[in-house]
């Protein structure tokens, strides 16, 4: 090997967050297919089915900004090798619930767990890849984590499937499904933590060329939660408020997808279900791609970064409200998920920017930005579950006043872009 050709080890920790990026929404998205099965198990209503999804929401909102911190304070390799044991354990624990109460515990503990997943991914793409390559980073691994939630519904049906009505599959008993998923969680943990550094200079497959291709990013200096200057700053309030309404629309995905597609059309088979029900996530990962691969030509054309991402973020999610209110007028199946697709799609233009603002705007504190950013995403995402069927018990069981009212958090979430300004630093 040329001892003056740059080594790839920046692409192994790629790899790595592309793996878990793809676990975590497995494990994420798996209990709505299975949903109908654990109700029917535990004798639980649709509301009460609804409590164990806001609980992994609320657990996962509080403990974002300390998952991040935490990751800035001891590094990334310590916090994602215990957050991701963590989850996985309580992903089994999902499965082995007797009751609605052991239920909403292991999906709170889960929740807990998951909460340090991505702003500590972040904080290891602030170390170890250069400002250029940061947003694409992001790109592929929302990319794969939107494809690992789309695929979950047909693996875990597949799974689930016994042969009954023509169909095929491996017959498991949902308990089964949850105790596979935990397994490969804790093999991604020890993997991880074996192979990972913080600092790619203390990495033995990181060679001088690479090094000085990523770059020093500093790390010195006081890593207590920056609240004055997150709380002064205009930029990380709005990133905080177009990230609540995002998630607010897009935890219906995956909680009550499934259930819509049973009740609104309630024609089609169990397997065209499960395919329609991959549609939304399926889309937003190509959003997340053509937002990775799109922004450094949009860059250059639009001469700014911060232009770039509020363009993507505003007209994605603006889109995406419309896309919404378009498929409440559809009244083919097809047609209509297809809409809601696009929506997803477009709504996911802003993801890459999002993440890609906190590592730039926050610097050293790129874990606290990114956990309090994602904190009160997950708080509407918290929100979101239990609303839905509150708003069906109002209204009649109307499941276009909640596509109604996610098309208005998407509007609302593309006024905040109007003010994100991702040129901002928290650090001098």
């Amino acid at each position: 090997m040329n001892p003056q050709a740059p080594s790839q080890a920046r692409r192994v920790v790629l790899a790595f967050a592309v793996a878990l990026a793809i676990i975590t929404y497995v494990d994420r998205v798996c209990i709505s297919q299975a949903a109908p099965n654990i109700q029917a198990d535990l004798g639980l209503s649709k509301l009460e089915m609804g409590y164990a999804f806001t609980a992994f929401g609320w657990a996962y909102a509080l403990f974002e900004i300390p998952g991040g911190w935490l990751g800035d304070r001891i590094g990334p390799r310590r916090v994602l090798m215990r957050v991701v044991s963590m989850w996985s354990v309580f992903t089994i624990a999902t499965g082995w619930a007797w009751n609605l109460l052991s239920l909403v515990v292991s999906r709170f503990l889960f929740g807990m767990g998951e909460a340090g997943c991505f702003p500590n991914l972040t904080k290891a793409f602030s170390l170890w890849f250069p400002q250029q390559e940061r947003v694409r980073a992001q790109g592929l691994l929302w990319l794969s984590a939107r494809w690992g939630g789309a695929f979950t519904p047909l693996l875990v049906g597949w799974m689930l499937a016994g042969g009954g009505e023509g169909q095929r599959g491996l017959g498991l008993h949902y308990r089964w499904v949850f105790l596979l998923f935990g397994l490969l969680g804790m093999l991604w943990a020890i993997g991880f933590y074996r192979w990972f550094r913080d600092r790619p200079a203390d990495h033995p497959a990181v060679n001088a060329s690479e090094l000085a291709i990523i770059g020093e990013e500093s790390e010195a200096g006081d890593h207590r939660m920056p609240w004055a200057k997150l709380l002064g700053s205009r930029t990380v309030w709005m990133l905080w408020a177009q990230y609540f309404f995002m998630s607010y629309a897009w935890y219906f995905y995956i909680t009550w997808f499934p259930t819509y597609l049973r009740e609104h059309f309630s024609g089609l088979s169990e397997m065209q279900r499960a395919l329609l029900a991959c549609v939304p996530l399926f889309f937003g990962g190509v959003g997340c791609l053509l937002a990775g691969s799109l922004s450094a030509r949009l860059d250059h054309w639009l001469s700014s970064v911060a232009r770039t991402r509020r363009w993507l973020g505003g007209l994605g999610m603006g889109g995406a409200g419309l896309m919404l209110l378009l498929s409440i007028q559809l009244q083919h199946p097809v047609a209509s998920v297809l809409a809601i697709g696009v929506a997803a799609l477009l709504s996911d233009l802003s993801m890459p920017g999002s993440w890609g603002a906190c590592m730039d705007v926050g610097g050293r504190h790129t874990g606290a930005l990114s956990g309090s950013m994602n904190m009160a995403g997950q708080v509407g995402g918290a929100i979101a579950p239990m609303a839905v069927p509150l708003v069906l018990a109002a209204t009649g069981n109307n499941w276009n006043i909640n596509i109604a009212l996610f098309a208005l958090a998407y509007g609302l979430g593309a006024l905040c872009w109007l003010w994100v300004d991702s040129d901002e630093r928290l650090q001098p």
